[in-house]
């Protein structure tokens, strides 16, 4: 692979132009399908192979109408103390707010709250509730602008006037990422010393981006995308897209430095480094696209789109880097490199890296036990991980929705946020109407029930449906142990009456999308890292170092699971991140960060021990081994690490509880794995392991592809030609000829 990849990447230096003009059609061509394609994204949750998506389908096939997916607002008043909604100048104001609200064009209807009979007992809160006949991510802002002239009306008039609902649901805000790429900036910067050589990585980054992004944004409504991927792709792949360049631009200006000729040197960057980044990149899309076997349709999507954006992320580094360096030419080198004379002697001092590696190497058990031991003490919170899909009330307490959700609870009981919905299937029922009584009598009895609403029949009468409030707020453990009572009660009811029963409301489908992920989250692990673990065997031609690699991985992601709960579930530091109100961990985190989280802990693995491994090959001992790859890697693999950190962490800074969570947890996870685990555990298990960490098998050796990652093949390639070394610009290649070594894959 790595003569391959050589051949590559002076085919790119030298046709530079057309590898450029490619990469900017392509971008102008996934612009031009994103410009063209429907605004519309797609939110639905649809979790295949649960009771409460059984029961939605149920509730689509026999109540047609009644479970669109448009928006919907419940407008929320409240009386002024001392008074009454229905009040007559309360009661005239709150006519004249759902009058108003009537008046938007893309409302189907407003019911009003008297006429509706949703005033609470004691009638100083009611609530409105209004259907839309669009989606919400096909709302105006001019709908969203009468709506909230609306409920402001209603205020001026003295009422306290709260709106919620899916109607408030927008895309996510965007310029969170711009805080990542100008940090990555000031640190490319200092990492090159060059505006030039900075720039690369950070323009090829953002040419893959909007690749991607827009790609996703063209094929949205072809394959029913939500407006969470692109955010999501766009995180991932500005991310890795940095690095990869990072790396490559790198270690060409390493080759500079020992004399190449600046086409060799790209040749040589793209056939070491670059075969560092096909193989962490393969990492990252085996972790993503891994999260199909937990069968969550938006979260297979997501997954996909985000492996797609780091696809080109790994194609650009491998083909416009070299030609961008062409451009370049050696603007990439510092000032001072290039002022320096052709015949100065190179600097003997040795650099931080070097220092940090003979640190650790002198004491290896005492970096190694207190790495481990620190990360987990971190770790203890995650064994009180709890999950669930956080609703309005995880929402700012400074928001509309929060507000309305809190007048809910006020005036109707916590549980009236979260009503589960019953559905009867009475098509084996001899009664049906005695059946549909029958289930009502005995749910009415249940533990934390507050109120069941009579059973609403079909047309056919083959199917009912009922509301169950439960006493307690929709995220509480009384609330889940009430869906599974009543999913207890299903098998006798169904004995007894012949009406199967169903439960389902996003209370339920919240319940449900946990379990299922709690289900898959070992199997998704063992698939990931075991497909994983045989490509870095492949890689590193060694047992102990993919095992240790993602060893070091499973503590790393856990002890950023525990910094989660820490901060988005106990509150700890909450302020300093914008959480302003705890509650359980997202459902999808856990299974998400260990998808994402391995493949960049993979990438620095990669990265750092294929230098030492392509050192180790050349003839180095094992510990003379671990300095030359932090000599030569960990400037780079910081100033990587501190980039990709940056990218994430400017994403807690969005509006979204989803992004800001994912962002954090990331972030974490990347500075754990990074700092920690690589730089202090990594070196500190291969002092004590010496020349048994890249032990393997005869039989197993025979058996197992050689990739040449570190470049060995390569090296024997060339050794021939060295004398006659290709200059800059010619147009001659003698590797191209056909007459050498073919690429060793």
């Amino acid at each position: 692979m790595a003569t391959f990849l050589y051949r590559l990447g002076r085919l790119a230096f030298r046709r530079r132009w057309y590898f450029a003009l490619i990469w900017v059609l392509l971008l102008v061509l996934a612009g031009v399908g994103a410009a063209t394609a429907s605004k519309s994204t797609n939110n639905d949750f649809s979790i295949p192979g649960t009771e409460a998506q059984q029961a939605f389908d149920l509730l689509e096939k026999r109540f047609p109408g009644n479970t669109e997916q448009n928006a919907s607002a419940r407008v929320v008043f409240k009386a002024p103390d001392g008074q009454k909604l229905t009040d007559a100048k309360n009661k005239k104001a709150v006519e004249r707010v759902i009058g108003d609200l009537r008046k938007s064009s893309q409302v189907a209807g407003a019911a009003d709250p008297f006429e509706g009979k949703t005033v609470n007992k004691d009638e100083t809160i009611g609530y409105a509730s209004a259907a839309y006949k669009v989606k919400s991510t096909d709302l105006t802002e001019s709908s969203r602008d009468e709506l909230k002239d609306a409920a402001r009306r209603g205020r001026d008039a003295g009422l306290t006037v709260e709106v919620g609902g899916s109607v408030l649901q927008q895309m996510p805000e965007g310029g969170s990422e711009i805080i990542g790429i100008a940090v990555s900036a000031v640190v490319l910067v200092i990492t090159f010393g060059s505006l030039i050589a900075a720039g690369l990585p950070l323009l090829t980054a953002i040419i893959g981006v909007g690749i991607g992004v827009s790609s996703i944004a063209a094929l949205a409504p072809v394959l029913d995308l939500s407006s969470n991927t692109s955010t999501l792709a766009m995180m991932i792949g500005l991310a890795v897209g940095i690095d990869y360049a990072l790396f490559i631009v790198s270690r060409y200006r390493a080759e500079l430095a020992e004399g190449r000729e600046r086409e060799e040197a790209a040749g040589r960057a793209v056939g070491t480094a670059g075969s560092a980044v096909v193989f962490a990149g393969l990492t990252v899309v085996i972790a993503l696209a891994g999260l199909a076997v937990v069968n969550i349709p938006m979260l297979t999507k997501m997954g996909m789109a985000a492996a797609g954006t780091v696809t080109i992320a790994v194609l650009i580094a491998l083909s416009l880097i070299p030609a961008l360096l062409g451009f370049a030419g050696k603007q990439v080198l510092a000032r001072k490199t290039r002022k320096a004379k052709p015949d100065a002697a190179a600097e003997d001092k040795p650099n931080m890296g070097t220092r940090w590696a003979r640190l650790v190497l002198r004491r290896p058990v005492l970096v190694l036990a207190a790495g481990v031991l620190g990360l987990g003490a971190i770790a203890v919170p995650a064994a009180s991980l709890e999950l669930g899909l956080p609703d309005d009330g995880a929402a700012s307490k400074n928001t509309t929705q929060r507000k309305a959700y809190d007048l809910l609870s006020e005036g109707f009981g916590p549980g009236f946020n979260g009503p589960l919905i019953g559905v009867m299937d009475l098509s084996g029922a001899k009664d049906a109407k005695g059946a549909a009584q029958r289930v009502h009598d005995t749910l009415e009895k249940l533990d934390d029930v507050a109120t069941v609403t009579p059973a609403q029949f079909n047309k056919a009468e083959d199917a009912a449906m009922l509301m169950v409030v439960p006493k307690s707020k929709p995220t509480s453990t009384e609330t889940e142990d009430l869906v599974h009572a009543i999913r207890g009660e299903s098998a006798s009811l169904k004995s007894e009456t012949g009406a199967k029963v169903l439960v389902t409301g996003s209370t339920a489908m919240n319940i449900d999308v946990s379990q299922k992920l709690n289900d898959a989250l070992l199997p998704y692990l063992a698939l990931v890292v075991g497909l994983a673990f045989l490509l870095l065997m492949v890689v590193f031609r060694s047992v102990l170092v993919p095992l240790k690699a993602a060893l070091g991985f499973l503590l790393s992601v856990v002890a950023a699971l525990g910094a989660v709960v820490a901060v988005f579930q106990w509150g700890w530091l909450g302020g300093l991140f914008g959480v302003e109100e705890t509650g359980p961990i997202m459902s999808m985190m856990p299974i998400f960060m260990v998808g994402v989280v391995f493949g960049l802990a993979m990438d620095y693995e990669v990265f750092l021990v294929t230098r030492m491994r392509e050192a180790y090959v050349h003839g180095e001992r094992p510990d003379e081994a671990v300095v030359t790859g932090f000599r030569h890697g960990a400037r780079v693999v910081t100033a990587a690490a501190v980039i990709m950190m940056s990218v994430f962490a400017g994403f807690i800074g969005s509006s979204e509880q989803m992004i800001k969570m994912i962002g954090f947890g990331l972030a974490i996870a990347v500075f754990f794995d990074a700092f920690v685990v690589r730089m202090a555990i990594v070196p500190a298990v291969l002092a004590l392991l010496g020349k048994t960490a890249w032990w393997l098998p005869r039989w197993l050796s025979k058996v197992l592809p050689n990739v040449d990652v570190e470049g060995e093949g390569l090296q024997k390639h060339l050794a021939p030609a060295a004398p006659a070394a290709a200059s800059g610009d010619t147009e001659a290649d003698p590797d191209l000829d056909g007459k050498r070594e073919p690429a060793r894959v």
